[in-house]
């Protein structure tokens, strides 16, 4: 995945795991506000560890 698309990507994911956490947050749900709290940065970093399928 090329970089111009990867970090977009990667900016909206961090933003919705960051609003997830305050609405999590602001209706009282503390379970999944720790789950978004240790997913949200999985997902940013499985993004740019793991590589891209590519087709044969």
């Amino acid at each position: 995945m090329p970089f111009r698309v990867k970090f977009p990507l990667t900016l909206m994911v961090a933003l919705a795991a960051v609003a997830g956490w305050f609405y999590m947050r602001a209706i009282g749900q503390t379970g999944p506000q720790w789950a978004i709290t240790f997913l949200g940065p999985f997902m940013v970093v499985a993004l740019w560890i793991f590589p891209e399928v590519a087709k044969k």
